[in-house]
């Protein structure tokens, strides 16, 4: 049997039929690295144009005039309302940033300690690790 299989092929590859297999599998391949390249390329456009496509940090005035403005319509407020409640929100804010920066300094020297911990642990796994080599 495989010995028949081999004989049809050889006739055909005489009588020349492979140049029409050849041509498609060169078209296969043509297309393929066409699509791969294709591909790659659009996923890299992609890709960029996502992450430099970052929305722009609004200020704290501007957060607090879109919360104002969603609750206008949602609450129908008045132009009278609409200033208390900027005010409140502003009297809010500024609370929020004193108690940050109360806390900003414990913060960083928790977030400090935590970091060198982490580097000594580290360090220490490294050197075992190595001594086990």
């Amino acid at each position: 049997m495989i010995r028949m299989m081999f004989l049809l092929a050889w006739r055909r590859r005489i009588n020349g039929d492979t140049t029409a297999t050849r041509k498609a599998a060169l078209w296969v391949g043509v297309v393929f690295l066409l699509g791969a390249a294709l591909g790659g390329m659009l996923g890299y456009v992609f890709a960029h144009h996502t992450a430099m496509a970052a929305p722009a940090q609004m200020t704290d005035s501007e957060k607090r005039a879109q919360k104002v403005q969603r609750l206008t319509q949602e609450l129908n407020l008045s132009p009278d309302q609409q200033k208390q409640l900027d005010t409140i929100m502003a009297s809010v804010q500024a609370q929020y940033k004193a108690i940050h920066q109360s806390t900003d300094p414990q913060t960083n020297e928790a977030r400090q300690k935590g970091e060198n911990r982490f580097a000594r642990f580290s360090r220490r796994s490294r050197s075992r690790n190595s001594k086990s080599f």
